[in-house]
């Protein structure tokens, strides 16, 4: 069973950027599409940006030209660069395996990293 540890979430101001990492324990990383995703504060978790196995992205619109997904198999590693923060990119960003290229999430949650951008 894959195990997944999220980490780099933090307070930013709004313009700033943070970079989110996810490492992935077990032997499935090579294969799978991966995502990010995001939970505002009393809002429904909802898709970030996807990866595939063989690199390909696909975003949401509203984080499209700020956002950067990438993976890195050797390290296990999926990140998140995320750039030009805005205070409606607030929320718990969780990683995930997933369905390509709807990015359905498929595994087990962990417990996240919280995103905060002040105005």
């Amino acid at each position: 069973q894959v195990q997944l540890v999220e980490s780099g979430g933090g307070l930013v101001q709004a313009g700033g950027s943070l970079r989110l990492s996810c490492v992935a324990s077990g032997s499935t990383f090579n294969g799978p599409a991966m995502g990010w995703y995001r939970q505002p504060p009393g809002k429904q978790r909802e898709l970030v940006a996807i990866i595939g196995g063989g690199g390909t992205t696909k975003y949401a619109q509203a984080v499209k030209g700020r956002f950067t997904i990438s993976r890195d198999n050797a390290k296990n590693t999926v990140y998140l660069q995320m750039n030009n923060l805005r205070p409606e990119d607030t929320g718990l960003y969780h990683c995930n395996k997933c369905n390509w290229p709807t990015g359905t999430p498929g595994g087990s949650w962990g417990q996240g990293t919280q995103v905060t951008v002040s105005s």
